[in-house]
């Protein structure tokens, strides 16, 4: 049986919760840096903070990707998670602005992070189960959709409550009123819009995904399993050699670290190296002592089985989204400094600054709202991997731009560029990747996936602060410079992967 063509209204209904979600994450990215700022934070402390994103999703994707692959009652697949992470994000919405302190916001942000990426995974695995090859174009640029819309709004809305007459202010410490009530519209609309996703939307039964698969061996998956105990204890000992190297590695720099009295940033990078050699020694000791039915070795066996379209894509993934974090972390103190001239985040120039850089954000994600319409029409003339390199070319122009600017509403211009590439980013690499994926481990891989959105930003996490305080003299704008360098090499590593299940270019 060959998985049915959904409606566009089907396919609109599977993507009105990801407008929700992006509600909170658009919060998120707009303000975070503000909030930061506003309760104490300095500059090159900033990418630290921010260190909560990248590490819950690290942890919490796969995870929840593994768990729905596994889940079935008569609340469907997806869409309980869907369900129990709107709420645990309302939640967090509307307890992170009333934060006073600094560390209460840092804890905030994890709970934050952790909420919407139980939703967020899901999201991706639903339009790779629901829909076949032809239409899958189609459903990610629908979600790119939503994804703008929620941005667009969640971006203005502290402008929109200034104009309303709300205090745009505070005293030290305190984070004003327009963010505060931003986030407050921000989780009511994240619920509402999830909830009805979940209840509009239907799922197949793994029984139905697993005929529908059969039929198409084109969507196979390229891992193979292992059946054996001798296949097992090959595969352990080769883990094991594997997770003492990079032990070895981290420790070793986490000593060149301490020795040279850098930066406690980068030891992010020494811990996340010796974190994973451990946990590939253990999972090879558990293989080679015949312990292989538990989801941890599942899991680890399955992340080094990845497909080769996935691999190819990974180095895709980590500089464009090394690019996006740089924009996310440095945008409101760059363009507050560079352009406003503005440091203390409790003048009116600084938070008109940093209300413009919410436009500029709002531009941007509308830009790839629209865009998302013409993302279909340009891969079935082109190809899904051309489609997504020129896109990422125009990111590259708009970030760099960005340093030569001085009027603010230029800014805008620099924003299409980069709405281009947002657009593209989070649609072509997901539909390329789908058809390489079968249904059994759709939400796992998905998961998976998100390692390569992960790890750039842990990455910039841990050097970014670092560059700008030893060698950009505090001057943010330089870092957004290097983002527009890093979209430049994420299309170069575009041209180079293997789309097979492309039916625009096959």
């Amino acid at each position: 049986m060959k998985k049915p063509q959904l409606s566009l209204k089907e396919i609109i209904n599977m993507s009105v919760g990801f407008m929700g979600i992006q509600f909170g994450f658009g919060l998120q990215s707009a303000n975070m840096s503000r909030i930061f700022q506003t309760l104490g934070a300095n500059i090159d402390d900033i990418p630290i903070l921010w260190i909560a994103g990248p590490v819950t999703g690290l942890l919490v994707q796969p995870i929840i990707g593994f768990m729905s692959d596994r889940t079935w009652n008569r609340f469907g697949r997806r869409r309980p998670y869907f369900f129990v992470g709107a709420i645990l994000t309302t939640l967090s919405l509307f307890l992170m602005p009333n934060s006073s302190v600094l560390w209460f916001a840092a804890i905030m942000l994890w709970v934050l992070d952790a909420s919407i990426n139980i939703s967020m995974e899901p999201f991706r695995a639903f339009v790779g189960d629901n829909l076949p090859s032809e239409q899958r174009t189609t459903g990610f640029a629908t979600q790119v959709f939503f994804i703008g819309i929620g941005a667009v709004l969640s971006s203005i809305l502290p402008w929109l409550f200034t104009e309303m007459g709300v205090s745009n202010t505070a005293a030290e410490g305190v984070i004003p009123d327009t963010v505060k009530y931003s986030f407050y519209i921000g989780a009511i609309a994240l619920l509402l819009s999830v909830l009805w996703t979940v209840f509009t939307s239907k799922e197949y039964t793994p029984e139905e995904l697993k005929s529908f698969e059969e039929e198409e061996k084109g969507q196979e998956s390229e891992l193979e399993e292992r059946s054996s105990q001798a296949d097992f204890s090959k595969n352990g000992s080769k883990q094991q050699t594997h997770g003492i190297i990079a032990i070895l590695i981290g420790g070793a720099l986490a000593f060149w670290f301490i020795n040279q009295g850098l930066k406690k940033d980068l030891h992010i990078l020494s811990f996340g190296i010796m974190t994973y050699g451990l946990l590939l020694l253990l999972s090879g000791l558990r293989q080679k002592s015949g312990k292989t039915s538990g989801a941890f070795v599942t899991i680890m066996n399955d992340l080094q089985q990845m497909p080769k379209t996935m691999k190819q894509l990974a180095f895709v993934q980590f500089f464009s989204w090394f690019a996006l974090f740089t924009m996310w972390i440095y945008t409101t103190s760059a363009v507050t400094a560079h352009i406003y001239g503005a440091t203390d985040t409790t003048s009116a120039m600084y938070n008109e600054g940093a209300n413009w850089v919410g436009w500029c954000f709002a531009v941007y994600n509308g830009v790839a709202a629209l865009v998302a319409f013409l993302l279909p029409i340009l891969a079935k003339r082109t190809s899904r991997k051309m489609t997504h390199f020129i896109c990422l070319l125009f990111g590259a122009l708009g970030l760099a731009s960005i340093y030569f600017i001085a009027d603010p509403n230029l800014l805008l211009i620099s924003m299409i560029g980069i709405g281009f590439a947002w657009a593209s980013i989070l649609s072509m690499p997901y539909a390329i990747l789908a058809g390489s994926i079968a249904s059994s481990k759709m939400g796992y891989y998905m998961g998976v996936f998100n390692f390569f959105i992960v790890i750039p930003q842990i990455v910039a996490a841990a050097i970014l602060g670092f560059f700008v305080s030893q060698f950009f003299d505090g001057q943010a704008i330089l870092a957004l410079f290097i983002g527009g360098i890093s979209f430049v090499i994420a299309a170069f590593f575009t041209l180079f992967v293997v789309d097979k299940d492309d039916v625009y270019a096959n």
